[in-house]
């Protein structure tokens, strides 16, 4: 069966300290229909180069944003990234329609447990809610927002859930490519009470 084209805007500032993103990119490393970009190796000096990203996007028909959650958000390169490719006149705006019903999917790993996010909660809010801008931006661009990917408690994992967790997120990405007018559920993995997401 035919896939869309998927490119993973992977970023990680620390990754020789990953435990689990590590993990879930090398899952997809061999994947066919996925190219594989690391922001950080690429950009060491935050200098990004708008007209490649704005090709690679073009390009690709699912952009999926690997990250740590990190503050509640993303690494900062992530949002260099989001300010200097996402143009007006290309991503959104009158003449912006270069984005225009690809997917938007967030594949993030935290720290915290399930639990700990949502009202009355220790971090007060869902991750949903938290995510809120990513999906206001992916609207704004006219693209398909999925359900977030999410793997919970990744400084507590053991190799047995980290595994079963990279080959959830595999899953993951060849059904985003697979079909491209499902909204998927969001994807649970959850994990018990060691290392850096």
């Amino acid at each position: 069966m035919d896939k869309m084209r998927a490119l993973v805007l992977f970023a990680h500032p620390a990754v020789r300290k990953s435990r689990i993103n590590v993990r879930l990119r090398d899952a997809i490393r061999d994947c066919e229909h996925v190219t594989l970009h690391d922001l950080y190796e690429t950009y060491p000096d935050f200098s990004i180069d708008v007209d490649r990203e704005q090709a690679l996007l073009t390009a690709h028909d699912v952009i999926v944003f690997q990250h740590p959650f990190y503050w509640y958000s993303a690494p900062a390169i992530v949002k260099e990234w989001l300010d200097l490719v996402l143009e007006h006149g290309f991503a959104y705006g009158r003449d912006g329609n270069a984005l225009r019903g690809k997917t938007w999917l967030q594949a993030i790993t935290t720290g915290g447990r399930d639990s700990q996010y949502g009202m009355g909660a220790m971090n007060q809010f869902t991750i949903e809610e938290f995510l809120r801008p990513f999906e206001a931006t992916a609207h704004l661009c006219g693209m398909r927002w999925l359900q977030p990917f999410v793997l919970h408690a990744a400084h507590t994992a053991d190799d047995g859930e980290i595994h079963a967790g990279a080959e959830a997120y595999r899953a993951r990405i060849d059904a985003a490519c697979a079909v491209p007018d499902l909204v998927l559920p969001r994807t649970r993995t959850q994990t018990s009470e060691t290392g850096s997401a």
